[in-house]
């Protein structure tokens, strides 16, 4: 059974889980000031830091929760998502393997005359390599 890649349709988990995984991951990054000043206070605070950092923990509070609570970036995490599972649908290939580098065994080397790793090794490895 195929699915529609242009289908807008959300399920439960799309709507209550991975839409709001992508709504934290862009408001941590929205909030990077105040998450660098809580984890700066917190690496310098120890123990203590539940007392020390209450004026950084609020303020990352209240920076994530203005995104968790604003309509407009819901609907573009949203958007996002459903992008993303369109070109998923469309191609059946997930963004992660989709945005990796190309494997280094696929590239030209960088010397023309380079000696392919096998010749490199020693003899007895070579055996041991072909043979097992």
């Amino acid at each position: 059974m195929a699915l529609d890649p242009t289908d807008q349709h959300l399920r439960h988990v799309e709507k209550d889980i991975l839409i709001p995984k992508i709504m934290r991951e862009k408001a941590k990054e929205r909030c990077s000031e105040q998450v660098q000043d809580f984890t700066k206070c917190c690496k310098n605070s120890g123990v203590l830091m539940v007392v020390n950092c209450r004026k950084e923990n609020s303020a990352l509070k209240e920076c994530l929760t203005a995104y968790y609570n604003d309509p407009a970036f819901h609907e573009e995490c949203k958007m996002e998502y459903l992008k993303e599972r369109e070109e998923f649908r469309k191609t059946g290939i997930p963004a992660k393997k989709r945005l990796q580098k190309v494997p280094t065994s696929m590239h030209v080397p960088a010397f023309k005359n380079s000696v392919p790793f096998w010749q490199q090794l020693d003899k007895s490895y070579r055996c041991k390599f072909y043979f097992s």
